[in-house]
């Protein structure tokens, strides 16, 4: 089956006090139309950097770097020009940002934002636009979608306001969802409304989804695959079944043991140690080495390749390098 987004080699770099930094380096993805990717890890590991990039949204003075390859339903994105770029956000890649408070115009009502972003995409009579926009507030579950097109930013609860992002997003039918942390700042009962609503538009629009988030509960259940990013790339990628049965990377193993677990007795909470470092700092070797209890003299100096550890389960982990792709 031949992808929806193959992204290959991606890698994002800013000017630095001594060079250029990549805090994207490397980064490589698949998905399938209907597939929800998420990709998992530490506040600072590129996860969010990675969605704008796919956008070419990425802020300046940054810029995406050549050799990289972002090919999405047959179109080689970096290859278009600025205005057909314009033509893609949107109406074929949505975006839900991770803050609706500050992604959204609070001097303009919803139904303005909503109709604004609907004429964009789609030239139709002022009632018509109005009735669509209604019916996109509708399909995200918000009460009474008609009357609150008049309503403003501030009058919405956070899950309110989410909702309207997602509404935003959808407003151009787009084929591939990207979702950078859309449950943030929302208290649990919201959040799991939030996941259930994704998974139901998913499934009626066949659409695919990309979930960036740093909460591995968001990801049970719900994602085909997942991504493990640290420090600007992607260090496993598995199934979800596969990577929660049988997580290969220290840093993923890592991950998982500092969540609380309600299925079984009660145990202590071990964190990983350390912080994740900034581009500028990153280690030599694999980046993950200062903060692996398993590390091993290589480890400091080569970067791992990518290992295949089961059917479509690869890990970048020296551990598992006697299988390692040449």
């Amino acid at each position: 089956m031949t992808p929806l987004l193959e992204v290959s080699n991606l890698a994002v770099a800013f000017p630095g006090p001594t060079g250029m930094v990549r805090p994207v380096d490397g980064v490589n993805l698949v998905l399938h139309a209907g597939e929800l990717c998420a990709l998992v890890g530490e506040s600072g590991c590129g996860k969010s950097l990675t969605a704008l990039a796919i956008l070419r949204l990425v802020p300046p003075p940054g810029r995406i770097e050549s050799g990289s390859r972002i090919q999405f339903a047959g179109t080689d994105l970096l290859a278009l020009e600025p205005e057909a770029m314009r033509r893609v956000r949107g109406r074929q890649i949505g975006m839900v940002f991770q803050d609706p408070m500050t992604s959204l115009n609070p001097v303009l009502t919803i139904g303005h934002q909503l109709r604004e972003t609907i004429l964009v995409h789609d030239s139709a009579p002022r009632p018509a636009v109005r009735e669509r926009a209604a019916a996109l507030l509708e399909e995200v579950g918000l009460p009474d979608p008609a009357g609150q097109l008049d309503a403003y930013p501030h009058q919405l609860s956070g899950g309110q306001r989410q909702r309207v992002l997602i509404a935003l997003a959808l407003a151009g039918e787009p084929d591939l969802l990207l979702a950078d942390e859309p449950t943030t700042a929302l208290d649990v009962t919201v959040q799991a409304q939030i996941l259930e609503l994704l998974d139901r538009l998913r499934a009626a629009r066949r659409m695919a989804i990309l979930l960036v988030t740093h909460d591995f509960g968001v990801v049970a259940g719900r994602a085909d695959q997942v991504g493990v990013m640290y420090a600007g790339r992607i260090v496993e990628r598995a199934p979800t079944r596969a990577l929660f049965r049988q997580p290969a990377h220290p840093y993923t193993r890592g991950l998982l043991a500092a969540l609380p677990r309600l299925d079984g007795p009660a145990e202590p909470i071990v964190p990983i140690p350390g912080n994740v470092p900034v581009p500028a700092a990153w280690p030599s070797g694999c980046r993950f080495h200062p903060r692996c209890a398993d590390a091993l003299p290589r480890c400091h100096t080569d970067y791992p390749s990518r290992t295949p550890v089961a059917d479509g389960h690869t890990v970048s982990c020296w551990l598992h390098a006697e299988t390692a792709e040449p």
